[in-house]
């Protein structure tokens, strides 16, 4: 995509009225507005005025690139306006800004877009297509002027095999203009300095020219010209210079010369993270896509869990028209948190461990790797294996089409990453991952039945322990089934103790957060808190995101927890003829609540001085 179809003669004000920021600002977007490119002048104009209040867009030589990227821009799109008198912009020269380009980018704005707001930014690094559209007196001389310097540029890429001697990092907030700004200045000013560098450009449409290990490892120094996070822990052992994204566009020189010097400390990192181009192939990098998918699937396990406990006070079956006890009100809530919010969170955790790996295109793939896993009985586990299989997947397909034209570089993430992406890991969950996994759940359940209840404590423990295994999970459905099966024959005790065990996890998690702070982030602590109500209403899927951040330490504990739980319900004879309700139904179990209680409760202690045992303090 050219620039031009971005700028055009719609979007071109020829002269700025006044001399201040908001007159400049105010005039911008009313052009934009009158060119059908925004939906909301006073929404749009509050994102560019929050994207000032971050760091001025004057950036010097007489230059301001005012942007924003939200849901009030209809279609991506560029304004430009000039002022003969200049206006006082709060540049970062400290001049007055001539030359005006308010940029519109839309929640949803592809690549083929992004790359062309890069070029722009690029364009106005030079000093010949400033003064060209200083002196253009109409909009067909600013278009033509435009035309005739965009020119699209390929990949950069390391030559005659070596690395580059210098690597950089540029980033802004909005991934917009700055970033690729600061990558030019950068890169023109190494060239007048006859210095190698390769820049790392961290924008809206992703990382681009991502460094690799082994160009970090031959790198003099790195520079790091960005106001946003960057993955620092592939540059531990070298020379870091930190600096605004402002210094890469203004002060390129002066942090070629400290790279060049080695004028900067040497970054210490923690192991915490790993790099990019390692990330596929170590354990770091595991965790990381692991941790972005629970991260993102939490507010479902919260919000649901509680909206299902809410549905409880009601009664425990209030929600089943065919109950006497059924209320319009108990039935929403468990259709809203049972019936929607809980059915996503496969399909998230999937969807967004998929994205981590593969960015943005692997979002699609994973999804639906996620809700086939849901839907065909492979559970949580399940939504594991269909998050880094179409991550993974993804990442094939980025390297099996880098060589496409760049003329065609736009229909890669609209049309070939999820069409191929979703095919490829559709057809793998059909047919290689659910149906054995609906087989070893089936196999389970025989099992189970074919045990019996001779040795009643051996039951409750081998209960207790399917019920914590996977949370919710075909192992922990087997169990359920199991027990509400033998309801039907007239024995209870089995179902008494599936339901104490199932609460464990979550209570277990629960007490663990409020003692053992120091074990536990505070998002953690703070989800730790909707565990007590999930606990106590039976909703061991509470205890996902939590296993799921630390697997290895996580569900031993909560399993011999759970063990212990299902063991003493059985011991003390405990009977349920309800198969769920929690809390709510203790006061039906027969042959004592009371006790019913204590074995939930040492059950949960046992699970929380575990965990605490043997979790790592937190790094804050």
């Amino acid at each position: 995509m050219r620039i031009s179809e971005l700028l055009t003669k719609s979007t071109i004000l020829l002269q700025i009225e006044g001399n201040q920021k908001q007159d400049a600002i105010d005039q911008l977007v009313d052009k934009l507005f009158e060119a059908n490119k925004i939906s909301d002048k006073s929404e749009f104009k509050t994102a560019i005025l929050k994207r000032e209040e971050q760091s001025t867009t004057g950036i010097g030589d007489g230059i301001a690139i005012p942007h924003a990227k939200t849901k009030a821009v209809k279609e991506a799109a560029i304004a430009f306006g000039k002022s003969a008198t200049g206006v006082n912009y709060d540049s970062l020269d400290g001049k007055p800004a001539h030359l005006f380009f308010m940029i519109a980018a839309p929640d949803g704005a592809n690549n083929t877009h992004l790359e062309a707001l890069a070029r722009l930014s690029g364009l106005l690094m030079k000093a010949e297509v400033r003064y060209e559209l200083l002196k253009a007196t109409t909009a067909e001389e600013i278009i033509e002027t435009i035309n005739r310097f965009d020119k699209e540029e390929q990949v950069e890429t390391s030559t005659s095999g070596k690395a580059a001697s210098i690597v950089a990092v540029t980033g802004c907030p909005t991934g917009i203009a700055h970033t690729y700004m600061a990558a030019d200045s950068l890169k023109a000013k190494a060239a007048d300095m006859g210095v190698t560098i390769k820049v790392e450009t961290n924008g809206s449409g992703g990382a681009k020219n991502v460094l690799t290990k082994e160009e970090i490892e031959n790198a003099t120094a790195v520079i790091i010209a960005a106001d946003i996070k960057v993955e620092m822990e592939r540059f531990s052992g070298k020379h870091v210079i930190q600096a605004a994204v402002a210094d890469g566009i203004r002060k390129p020189e002066q942090l070629i010369n400290r790279a060049v010097k080695q004028d900067a400390p040497i970054y210490k990192g923690n192991g915490s993270e790993k790099s990019t181009s390692d990330a596929s192939s170590s354990v770091g990098g595991f965790y990381k896509h692991l941790m972005n998918g629970v991260s993102n699937m939490l507010p479902f396990v919260v919000g649901g869990g509680i909206l299902i406990a809410i549905c409880f006070m009601f009664g425990y079956n209030s929600f089943n028209p065919k109950d006497p006890s059924y209320n319009p009100i108990s039935d929403a809530l468990m259709t809203i948190g049972g019936g929607n919010a809980f059915k996503l969170i496969v399909p998230v955790l999937a969807g967004f461990i998929a994205m981590s790996i593969a960015d943005r295109p692997g979002f699609a793939p994973g999804m639906v790797g996620g809700m086939m896993a849901a839907n065909g009985g492979a559970g949580f586990l399940g939504g594991l294996i269909a998050g880094f299989l179409a991550g993974y997947i993804v990442n094939l397909l980025k390297k099996v089409f880098a060589n496409l034209p760049r003329s065609l570089e736009g229909i890669k993430s609209i049309l070939i990453y999820p069409l191929l992406g979703i095919a490829i890991t559709g057809f793998i969950m059909h047919f290689v991952i659910n149906k054995p996994v609906a087989w070893i759940n089936t196999e389970i359940a025989h099992w189970l039945t074919g045990l019996g209840t001779g040795n009643a404590v051996l039951l409750g423990i081998i209960l207790g322990l399917m019920m914590a295994f996977d949370m919710g999970g075909p192992v922990n459905k087997a169990a359920y089934v199991f027990g509400t099966g033998l309801l039907a024959s007239g024995v209870y005790e089995p179902m008494a103790a599936i339901m104490a065990a199932g609460m464990v996890p979550p209570l277990g998690i629960a007490i663990a957060t409020s003692v053992f702070k120091n074990k536990f982030t505070e998002q953690e602590k703070d989800a730790g808190k909707a565990n007590y109500i999930m606990g106590l209403s039976f909703i061991t899927e509470g205890a996902i995101p939590f296993a799921a951040a630390d697997p290895l330490r996580v569900i031993p504990s909560i399993m011999i927890g759970s063990a212990v739980t299902g063991a003493l319900s059985m011991a003390f004879g405990i009977g349920l003829r309800a198969p769920h309700g929690g809390i709510f139904v203790v006061p039906l179990v027969e042959h004592g609540a009371l006790k019913y209680a204590l074995a939930i409760l040492i059950g949960s202690i046992v699970s929380a001085l575990l965990i605490g045992l043997l979790k790592k303090p937190v790094k804050q």
